[in-house]
Parts: structure tokens; C-alpha cells; sequence
């Protein structure tokens, strides 16, 4: 790995501006001092329940928030801190995104017009139907629209698009579901090589247990913030490993560990707990754990929590 990383997510913040009953205005944070940083030639996987801006960090570093959204904090690629007409110069060239949602594909364009782009060169082209037949999609696909496709085909396609747009970053938002187990294996098998050969991958999966043997490290996410991370090795060896109260809990709440559930739930963004916003879960807790907590260096990872050692 450089010494500097390729993309930097900095005490990010994002809230929604919003109107209430009778009108009034107010404003819903759903990501809170977030922090995140990714390098050339690994896979940084983000693991974390619904709801904890996974999905929303993918669309401030893209430049795809709404409007109505505030930002604060700092996202940086190459040392640069971008902002919003930054993040449109480099979206689809050097950032690239595979979206949760195939409603992304374009239903006017064909599909090898949107996966190779209009007139493209001959290697280009070649390329396509190389990744294509890897992803075990036929060569007559390219002349289909988005809805002769079938919702594991699009995501193929939709993978296969970021694959080919030569980005230095990929941010892929849950890009297996839909998939059965061998070609969720095969897409991961192409995100690794693509990590292998320099370029810098963000992979925002539910499939946490595919994550930890494809990925360099992962980073855990709690109602729109980062609680830890963390080397993938760790979550491999176990609880003892992790630094965090709520990556044990997850690693002890997958079926293989005991399928342990944590009593309580995630808080809605408009009632967040001071301080960490585990605390209400948390076992440990104390007094000082309502206090700002922000992220430290532990054992090689780095994690938000005053009792991590």
C-alpha cells in the first residue's frame, strides 16, 4: 500500500434538511463524524446494519446526494479535497460506483451502449465480451434494453460497467444479491483482481462472511457513523481480535457463531444518544461513554470506543 491513501473520508457529517408538522423546518443528521480511508491496491469492506449510511457514504463521495442534504467534513481523493464540481469531473473516470439499485440503467440505451459507451474503440469492445463471458452473461445481451434483463443480469451489467470505465476507485454498493453463490464469488474474484492490479476498492456488502476472506480490512458502520477498523484477518480469528463492543456482537450474531442477537436496536437518526451512539446497546457502558468519543489507534486498527485496548 502508498504511504498516503487515494481516498480520504474525514469527520463527515450529513444531514437532510426537513419539514415537520405545521411546516416546520428542522434538520435530520444521518451520518455523524464518519471517518474512512482507502488505498491503492486493496478492498476496505463496509459492514454495518440498514440504516447505517453505507449507502449514503457512496453518494457524497460520488457527488449524488439530494439538494436538501448538508454536508460537513471532508472527502479527499489524492491528497485533493473535493468538492461537488470536482466529484462530476471525476464521477464515471477515475470514481466509479456499481449502485445497489439497477434503476440506475438507462431503459433508452441498449446495454452494450452503456457498458462500452458510444462508438468505443476495438479493445474496449473486446474487453466487454471478455467480462461478459465471465460473468456468464451471453454476447447477445449487449443488444438488449434494461428491461429484457433480469434483476441478476442488470447487476452483472452493472458491475461489468464500473469494470470497464478503468476507475482508480470503485465504490460497489452491495453488488451481490441477486446472485447465486458461484458468480457472487466469481464478481468479488474480479473486484480482488482489480484491487491487485493498483486500483482502490470500496465494497459495501450485507454479505459480511464473503467480505471477510475478499477484502484487506473492514470497516464497521453504526447508525451513520465508524465504530471500527479493522484488519479482515480479525474478524476471521474472532472476538478476541475486535476492538469494539458491536463488532463482537456482529461476528457473534452471524449463524456460523451462534446467530447471538443484541438486545435493542439501532437508533433512528432523529433520536440519536449523545455520545456513542452504541451506548444504549452496549454492556460496558458508563457515564463516560455520553461524552464525544472520537476514533483512536488500537492493536493495528482504529476504533471509537474509551475502552477498546
Amino acid at each position: 500500500m502508498e504511504k498516503e491513501p487515494i481516498l480520504t473520508v474525514k469527520d463527515l457529517s450529513i444531514a437532510f434538511h426537513m419539514y415537520d408538522k405545521g411546516l416546520e423546518q428542522y434538520d435530520l443528521k444521518v451520518i455523524s463524524n464518519l471517518d474512512l480511508d482507502v488505498y491503492s491496491g486493496e478492498i476496505v469492506a463496509i459492514a454495518g446494519s440498514s440504516g447505517s449510511g453505507k449507502s449514503l457514504l457512496a453518494h457524497a463521495v460520488m457527488g449524488l446526494l439530494p439538494e436538501n442534504a448538508l454536508l460537513s467534513g471532508t472527502i479527499a481523493y489524492k491528497g485533493k479535497i473535493l468538492d461537488l464540481a470536482d466529484k462530476e469531473k471525476l464521477r464515471g473516470k477515475e470514481l466509479a460506483l456499481v449502485p445497489q439499485s439497477v434503476a440506475y440503467l438507462d431503459p433508452l440505451m441498449s446495454i452494450g451502449t452503456q457498458v462500452s459507451g458510444k462508438g468505443a474503440p476495438k479493445k474496449k469492445v473486446t474487453l466487454q465480451k471478455k467480462i461478459f463471458q465471465r460473468l456468464q452473461l451471453k454476447e447477445n445481451v449487449e443488444k438488449l434494453y434494461p428491461f429484457q434483463l433480469s434483476g441478476g443480469m442488470a447487476r452483472r451489467v452493472l458491475v461489468s460497467t464500473a469494470v470497464l470505465s478503468g476507475a482508480d476507485v470503485i465504490i460497489a454498493d452491495e453488488p451481490t444479491p441477486g446472485l447465486d453463490l458461484e458468480m457472487a464469488l466469481e464478481t468479488l474474484k474480479i473486484f480482488r483482481e482489480l484491487a491487485d492490479e493498483g486500483k482502490a476498492i470500496v465494497l459495501i456488502t450485507h454479505d459480511i462472511d464473503l467480505a471477510f476472506h475478499i477484502a484487506d480490512r473492514v470497516a464497521v458502520f453504526y447508525a451513520g457513523t465508524t465504530l471500527e477498523i479493522a484488519d479482515a484477518n480479525d474478524f476471521l480469528e474472532g472476538p478476541e481480535a475486535l476492538r469494539h463492543p458491536y463488532s463482537k456482537a456482529l461476528w457473534k450474531a452471524l449463524p456460523q457463531n451462534g446467530f447471538e442477537p443484541v438486545p435493542g436496536f439501532q437508533p433512528y437518526a432523529k433520536y440519536l444518544p449523545g455520545g456513542c451512539l452504541y451506548f444504549p446497546r452496549c454492556p460496558h457502558r458508563s457515564d463516560e461513554c455520553e461524552k464525544k468519543i472520537p476514533m483512536k489507534n488500537v492493536r493495528g486498527g482504529r476504533v471509537r470506543c474509551i475502552y477498546a485496548d
